[in-house]
């Protein structure tokens, strides 16, 4: 099984966005049963909590479902049980490798490096900035380009 974590600061507006994307993307080509994804925070402040309500409803327009996703901390663990750990920002990438030291497993990587033509590495922060619609196009479009990759490198 192929294990994807997203990531970002408090796991209630970015990267539960991209796990639900992500697994909906997985729903509808089938590939459940080859790839998992799940989302955790750099930071604990919202441990325990759903998705931000800016976040479930706009899931909800796109009729994807954010059912059972709760805020949880990034663990050191998770860099052994994930293939990929995927940062929504250069900030929590940089959390991300310090906590992983010099470990060359799992593959982290910013979701939007996977998007060649995007104008921007990080995908802002909706919990700050309130454009859950603009987060939502680069979530979608990463989520996108990512799966192809997966699939590619895993002759999926």
């Amino acid at each position: 099984m192929i294990k994807v974590l997203f990531v970002c600061l408090g796991n209630i507006c970015r990267s539960p966005m991209a796990e639900a994307v992500f697994n909906d993307m997985l729903n509808k080509s089938g590939l459940r049963q080859h790839i998992e994804a799940d989302s955790a925070g750099t930071g604990n402040w919202h441990v325990g909590k759903p998705p931000h309500e800016g976040t479930r409803a706009l899931l909800a327009e796109k009729r994807i479902s954010c059912e059972g996703l709760y805020a949880r901390q990034l663990m050191a663990n998770d860099l052994e049980v994930f293939d990929y750990i995927i940062a929504m920002d250069a900030e929590n990438e940089g959390n991300i490798r310090r906590m992983a030291g010099f470990a060359e497993k799992p593959a982290i990587r910013r979701l939007l490096d996977f998007v060649d033509d995007s104008k921007t590495k990080d995908v802002p922060d909706p919990y700050y900035t309130g454009n859950f619609d603009e987060v939502y196009e680069l979530v979608a479009e990463g989520c996108r380009q990512l799966l192809n990759e997966i699939k590619k490198e895993h002759n999926l």
